[in-house]
């Protein structure tokens, strides 16, 4: 279980063996047994969090997490002994410098541009009759992502600064091909530009930020469990406070995951309201619990079913094996 606060004045206390939030008038709202838990989100400013509540979280594997009122991370308590596994993070580190870098960054990339390809060919499927006026720039975007996918391949280098830029040049001309896919997807109505990440004024942009966040929280928690670490990452360059390898990782998971859930919401009428120039309490609520019940669905990997947020896990340990021993990584691409 995912435990959420956000609302403003809320505390979170230890009672026995179960985590406890009071509202403002000091009434219990919400109980839980600690061994149901697998996080705790703060998504609130006014807060209070007791010491126990952290010792205790901290010694069983809790991350708390913490996200400002439009969805970014800011902050994240977690036990040390999570990022104790230096075996892995010396090969993470030492990995920048040689090929294993171009290797993993190629299928972060990569598994990108086939999830909105796989994602353009799923609302192409379902959209046969009712939007046929479509299908020429489904068929138009499938065939140059393909290209893309060529040109990725033919990429070589012997460290990831000599392809970083010819990466991001192939991730970015793919994303501004799926995103004029989604444009025209979407109702006008909804004054969507296009993609922008950060200062985000329209609902789709700002409720995709949302969710990005929130997968990233998951993203975060696999990284850590794997004994991997956070801020050394290859495709994004390093930055003060910049989870860089969580953001690379992510490439993998942000179509199957926060984009379809998203703009299905927005396709089934979904219209988030705003408050202090930020998304409300009930908008973010219903956007954490679309994503919630997204990672818990089921697809196919590895010959076998699994939830989407145990294929993350283990796609974190492949990575952490890849980094250490060598053993081919294979990344995560959803089958529409």
């Amino acid at each position: 279980m995912q435990i959420i606060v956000d609302q403003y004045g809320y505390g979170v206390r230890k009672i026995s063996e179960r985590l406890v939030i009071r509202d403002k008038d000091r009434k219990i709202v919400q109980e839980t047994p600690f061994f149901d838990i697998d996080d705790v989100i703060i998504a609130s400013r006014g807060v209070s969090i007791s010491s126990d509540v952290v010792e205790f979280c901290a010694e069983h594997g809790i991350p708390i997490h913490f996200l400002s009122y439009k969805g970014d991370p800011f902050a994240k308590l977690v036990s040390p002994s999570l990022q104790a596994t230096i075996a892995t993070r010396r090969a993470q580190l030492q990995a920048y410098n040689d090929h294993r870098a171009v290797v993993i960054s190629k299928h972060f990339v990569g598994a990108k541009i086939r999830a909105q390809l796989n994602l353009i060919k799923y609302w192409a499927k379902n959209r046969r009759e009712s939007a046929s006026d479509l299908h020429a720039l489904f068929e138009d975007t499938s065939m140059k992502l393909e290209r893309n996918l060529e040109d990725l391949n033919r990429l070589h280098g012997n460290d990831i600064d000599e392809v970083r830029g010819t990466l991001l040049s192939i991730e970015g001309r793919s994303a501004y091909l799926y995103w004029e896919v989604v444009k025209k997807l979407l109702k006008p109505g909804l004054g969507f530009p296009g993609r922008d990440h950060r200062g985000a004024s329209d609902p789709v942009n700002m409720v995709l930020n949302y969710g990005y966040g929130c997968l990233q929280n998951e993203i975060s928690k696999a990284i850590l469990l794997a004994g991997l670490e956070e801020c050394a990452g290859f495709l994004h360059v390093d930055r003060s406070g910049r989870p860089s390898f969580v953001l690379d990782f992510m490439e993998e998971f942000r179509q199957p995951i926060v984009d379809r859930t998203v703009l299905s919401l927005f396709t089934k009428g979904f219209s988030p309201k705003m408050e202090e120039e930020g998304l409300s309490r009930e908008s973010r609520q219903a956007i954490v619990q679309a994503i919630k019940e997204r990672l818990e669905s089921k697809d196919r990997y590895e010959g076998k079913r699994y939830q989407l947020k145990t294929i993350i896990q283990r796609q974190a340990y492949h990575l952490a094996t890849f980094l250490r021993e060598g053993r081919e990584y294979k990344p995560f691409v959803w089958s529409w």
